[in-house]
C-alpha cells in the first residue's frame, strides 16, 4: 500500500491552500487500489480538519510512515523528514539565494524532491500550478490599485468575498473609464488576467490599434512573446530560439509605455531574458504607466521596479519615479506596484480545487506507476543526489 500524506504548511506567513481537498482525498481513497491518503492536522488550512474527517479521511500528527508527502510552499528545514519523497514548490530552480539552505538540507537528509513547477509536457508547457488564480487575483488587485490611485472607481479586496463566483458579482454595474491596459504572457497567469478583463467588459484590441488609436471605453492589448521580443540582428522572433538564446533578443515593450495606464505582467522571466523596461525609464516624461500588477513577481526582474514582495494585507506599494525608493502607494510621483507572491491565497478554496483536479488528472498515475519521464524531469533531487537535469545547480547546492 502506497501512502500519501498531506502535510501541514509550515512556512511563515502561513499558506492556507492545499494540494488535495477533502473531496479529492475521498476520491483517491475510494478509486485508487493500493493507494491511501492521510492528512496531517492543521488549524490554518482553507479546508478544516473537520471537513477532512467528515469526508472519511484519517487525520494524524506524524507522517513518518508515509511514502509521499504533498505540500504547497517550501517546507521549513526542521520539518523535513529524511528519506521521503516530497512534492511542493521549492523555488530553487532558478537558484534563488533564499532557498539555498533548503536544497542543501534536502540533499543532506537524502530526500527526493519533485517540484510542481518543473512538471512539464514534452513541449515545455507547465502541467500543474495555481497560475490561473494568480492571474485572476493579480488582475483584480491591479485594477483595484488603479481605482484607488485615480479615484475613478472602487473595487473591494478579493478576500472580502467567499469565492470566485461571489467576486464576479461585485463587477456588476461597475463603470470603468477609457483606460488602456497591457497584458503580457501566454500561460495560465495570462489566462486568469484575461478572464478578469472579459468579466469587467474591457475590450481587446490589436497592438497596432492600441498604439495608434484612442478609445471611448476601456481596452486591453494581449502581448505574447512575438509581440514583445525581436532578435537583435535578424529583427525576427522564433519561439524555440528565444527560449534557448534569450540574450540574443531585445524587448520592444518601450513603444507601449506611453500608451499604457496599467501593466498586467504575466510573462516568465529569467536572468538572460530582456526586461520590459529599465528602472531609469521611470524618469522619462513619456512613462505613462501608473499601476503595475507584477503577477509573476520576480524581484528586479522583467519589471525592475519590483522592489520585493508585497503582502496580502498590504498588496500595493509605491516606487518613487526619481529616487526609485519604496514609498506608500498612491502618491503623485509614484508607480504603484502589486507584487504579492501568494496571490491564490485570496481565493484558496477555488485555487485548491483547481490544483487538486490537475494533480489527479495529470500527475497521480505517473507518481503511482513510476518510470515516468515527466516525473523524472521534475525530480530535482533523488535520494539526496542532484539529478542530471539539474546538475547546473551543483555549486548552489554545495555538491562537490
Amino acid at each position: 500500500m502506497l501512502k500519501i500524506g498531506l502535510i501541514k504548511e509550515g512556512k511563515v506567513p502561513s499558506d492556507n491552500r492545499v494540494a488535495l481537498t477533502p473531496a479529492h482525498c475521498k476520491f483517491i481513497n475510494k478509486t485508487q487500489d493500493g493507494l491511501s491518503v492521510v492528512v496531517q492536522k492543521s488549524d490554518s488550512r482553507c479546508y478544516s480538519d473537520r471537513e477532512y474527517k467528515m469526508a472519511g479521511i484519517s487525520l494524524c500528527d506524524d507522517l513518518s510512515d508515509c511514502d509521499i508527502l504533498l505540500g504547497i510552499k517550501e517546507v521549513p528545514l526542521e520539518m523535513l523528514i529524511p528519506n521521503k519523497t516530497y512534492l511542493f514548490f521549492s523555488h530553487t530552480k532558478k537558484m534563488q539565494p533564499y532557498n539555498q539552505k533548503l536544497l542543501k538540507e534536502i540533499i543532506a537528509k537524502k530526500i527526493t524532491l519533485i517540484d510542481y513547477e518543473c512538471l512539464e509536457h514534452e513541449d515545455g508547457k507547465r502541467i500543474i500550478g495555481f497560475g490561473f488564480f494568480a492571474g485572476v487575483v493579480g488582475a483584480h488587485n491591479g485594477m483595484m490599485a488603479y481605482g484607488n490611485k485615480t479615484g475613478a472607481f472602487h473595487l473591494d479586496r478579493v478576500n472580502s468575498t467567499k469565492s470566485f463566483n461571489d467576486l464576479i458579482h461585485t463587477y456588476f454595474g461597475l463603470h470603468l473609464p477609457p483606460i488602456k491596459i497591457a497584458v503580457t504572457g501566454s500561460g495560465r497567469v495570462a489566462h486568469g488576467v484575461l478572464e478578469i478583463m472579459n468579466l469587467l467588459g474591457i475590450h481587446e484590441v490589436e497592438p497596432e490599434d492600441y498604439l495608434e488609436k484612442q478609445f471611448p471605453y476601456p481596452v486591453y492589448v494581449h502581448l505574447k512573446g512575438r509581440d514583445l521580443y525581436v532578435h537583435k540582428e535578424t529583427l525576427t522572433y522564433n519561439r524555440n530560439d528565444f527560449h534557448e538564446n534569450p540574450s540574443n533578443y531585445k524587448c520592444n515593450f518601450h513603444q507601449y509605455i506611453p500608451h499604457t495606464d496599467i501593466l498586467m505582467n504575466g510573462i516568465y522571466w529569467d536572468h538572460d531574458i530582456p526586461r520590459l523596461f529599465e528602472k531609469v525609464d521611470l524618469k522619462d516624461p513619456n512613462f505613462n504607466i501608473k499601476t503595475i500588477a507584477d503577477i509573476t513577481d520576480d524581484m528586479y526582474g522583467s519589471v525592475p521596479c519590483n522592489l520585493g514582495d508585497s503582502t496580502i494585507a498590504e498588496p500595493v506599494y509605491g516606487v518613487d519615479k526619481i529616487t526609485f525608493e519604496k514609498t506608500a502607494p498612491y502618491l503623485p510621483n509614484t508607480i504603484d506596484v502589486m507584487s504579492v507572491g501568494n496571490l491564490p491565497n485570496e481565493l484558496p478554496r477555488d485555487a485548491s480545487r483547481y490544483f487538486g483536479q490537475q494533480l489527479i488528472k495529470h500527475v497521480l498515475k505517473d507518481i503511482i506507476d513510476g518510470n515516468s519521464a515527466i516525473i523524472d524531469k521534475a525530480t530535482i533531487v533523488k535520494n539526496g543526489e542532484l539529478t542530471e537535469h539539474y546538475s547546473y545547480m551543483k555549486e548552489y547546492a554545495g555538491v562537490v
